[in-house]
């Protein structure tokens, strides 16, 4: 995953490549790499781990040249980071790049070194190169190469190829993960988001899931993976660089809860997958003595990495009956809890640079205890201190409040469970594939809650002008009542507050009137009847209700005054989707009240400081 730059034209192709590569680095990458055709239609590939300096330097001592190449960042998904596993990937005349994960790579590379290829990565990228390879050497040409090979692949996926065969061409392929065509004279380009192309052409063509483009010097051609054409006229970008790195959208924030499918997919990516029961990481996380070991575990963190550690903590409890506490890495660090062999502690902080939680973090380690950093940084402090890393893999954050983080640390979380549970003998092969099951489901369940947006864009409208709103839910949900009263306060300077529904009676009923909206958490579980008598209650005080819910109700529908009803999923997971509407509403609330949503008042996106 991460960055993609295509260029075809008259112009040298390495110092484009790498300008676009660098206006794609907010999105985060550990290697990086290009590749060209010289003069004599010969590939050369360059590829260096670390930031493009290091790639830079390595092109000064021995340049690229030509009129055709490609470059990429990636993030590691398959294979740790090294030269080895960057992008781009080389079979015989053919070079690709690849964003995304090929779900059938086991089969794929079993089949292909049977058929005597030799694979010299860790990566899933590395084989959609030989398969394009092996169809160009069997006299295909490279557009027809690549649609039989993308028809091989399952899974998500954006390519660019690159082949000595076709020295004026490049092809470009695409499911799920973004890839869009620029349009310039005598010169057209393709990268994985706008701002790689600002500075060249403002003409630009999304492809849709699906489909292919075929880029020379004078021309783009569109088709779908069948081969049928397709015509799309261009689009021509009106945004300023800061606006076109929104890839379109008016705010960061609504642009980040779009991507949260994707990074779901990427966090899921090379640890889980359909065919298998079980969750395996690119490290060892457990401590030396291994699973067995585990007497305890606790989270420290702090602002939603502290809310979804308290949902870590139902998951992990449940599945591998391990106690679990949550603190605050603030507080933590102060009163000297109890600590050694024995406790693994997860110290969780998007950015990896949070300064309770780094301190945290030190303090676990100086007295003999196992820490997992669970960030989204790689190399960040925190995570260089712990013993054991666990990625979230979603992107950078942009903006400063959290979305994609949020529910990827859940989804780390779920993962661990699962893995820590059969590593103990908890769970038999056949209960973590029924664990996992639902799981491979979530990110298009999460594109069907965000296509709630409008309904949800109408309740925004609706209360946008309260001074107070009060979150209630029960059991695993009852954090997500936290998160959905943090994520309003924090964008739109409403006064919220989150509670268990359980606790009504002991204080927040006394703030209930004609003027509260109540968002209530209700799924429809073993709590459901509970959390409908808490409603009631809310009821006889005239407070306006918004449900949340996977399943309407006759009940819910004459007490509530507006539903939004999510998808089912595991109970364990229910959060997740009970999570993005919530996000959505305090974001049109937000924006209904006019605020800065991605850089609110007083609020920084990583805490550095004390």
């Amino acid at each position: 995953m991460c960055g993609i730059v295509g260029y075809v034209g008259a112009q040298e192709a390495y110092p484009i490549l790498v300008g676009g590569l660098k206006r794609l680095e907010y999105r985060g990458y550990d290697s990086a790499g290009i590749a060209t055709l010289d003069a004599g239609n010969r590939l050369e590939v360059r590829r260096a781990v670390g930031k493009l300096e290091n790639l830079r330097k390595l092109v000064e001592h021995s340049p690229l040249t030509g009129h055709i190449g490609i470059g990429h960042t990636r993030w590691a998904t398959h294979g740790r980071p090294s030269e080895q596993n960057a992008h781009p990937h080389q079979a015989g005349p053919v070079a690709v790049i690849h964003n995304g994960i090929v779900e059938n790579f086991i089969e794929l590379r079993a089949e292909l070194v049977r058929r005597g290829h030799k694979l010299k990565s860790e990566t899933d990228s590395e084989l959609i190169s030989h398969l394009v390879e092996e169809n160009v050497k069997s006299g295909l040409a490279l557009t027809d190469a690549v649609r039989r090979a993308v028809r091989e692949l399952r899974g998500s996926f954006s390519i660019v190829v690159l082949s000595e065969t076709e020295p004026a061409k490049l092809v470009a392929a695409k499911t799920a993960t973004p890839l869009v065509v620029g349009l310039g004279e005598g010169e057209n380009f393709v990268a994985s988001d706008i701002p790689a192309l600002l500075e060249h052409t403002r003409r630009t063509i999304v492809l849709e899931d699906g489909e292919i483009a075929e880029l020379g010097r004078d021309g783009v051609r569109l088709m779908k993976f069948d081969g049928t054409p397709v015509h799309r006229e261009p689009r021509i970008i009106q945004w300023d660089a800061a606006r076109a790195s929104k890839g379109g959208y008016r705010h960061f924030l609504r642009k980040e809860i779009d991507e949260q499918p994707q990074a779901w997919i990427d966090t899921m990516a090379g640890r889980a997958t359909p065919a298998s029961s079980r969750v395996a990481f690119e490290t060892e996380l457990l401590p030396p003595g291994g699973a067995e070991s585990v007497k305890r575990i606790v989270m420290v963190a702090a602002g939603a990495s502290w809310i979804t550690s308290l949902i870590g903590k139902f998951i992990i409890e449940q599945v591998c009956a391990i106690p679990v506490e949550v603190d605050y890495s603030g507080e933590f660090r102060y009163r000297r809890p109890p600590l050694g062999p024995g406790t693994v502690v997860f110290a969780v902080s998007q950015s990896g640079e949070t300064a309770d939680t780094l301190a945290a973090t030190e303090e676990v380690v100086a007295r003999g205890a196992h820490a997992i950093a669970l960030t989204n940084t790689l190399d960040s402090s925190i995570a260089r201190r712990a013993h054991a890393q666990l990625y979230t893999r979603c992107s950078p954050e942009i903006s400063v409040t959290t979305t994609k983080c949020f529910t990827t640390q859940i989804e780390s979380y779920f993962l661990f469970a699962i893995h820590l549970a059969m590593r103990l003998g908890r769970l038999s092969e056949q209960e973590a594939g029924a664990l996992l099951k639902p799981a491979f489901l979530i990110p298009s369940q999460i594109e069907s809650v965000i296509a709630l947006e409008p309904a949800i864009r109408a309740i925004a409208r609706k209360y946008a002008l309260a001074s107070d709103f009060l979150y209630i839910a029960r059991g695993i949900n009852y954090p997500v009542a936290l998160e959905g009263a943090l994520k309003l306060k924090e964008i739109s300077y409403i006064h919220a507050e989150g509670y268990s529904a359980s606790e009504m009676k002991h204080g927040p009923i006394a703030l209930i009137d004609e003027r509260m909206p109540v968002v209530v958490i209700i799924p429809n579980d073993e709590l459901f009847e509970k959390t409908l008598s808490n409603m009631k209650e809310v009821e006889t005080r005239n407070g306006r209700i918004i449900a949340l819910t996977n399943r309407r109700t006759p009940e819910l529908e004459a007490i509530a005054s507006d539903i939004i009803e999510v998808p089912e999923t595991s109970p364990l997971l229910t959060p997740v989707l009970m999570t993005v509407p919530l996000q959505l509403l305090a974001y049109h609330i937000a924006v209904e009240r006019g605020t800065d949503v991605d850089q609110p008042r007083n609020l920084a996106k990583s805490v550095t400081v004390e």
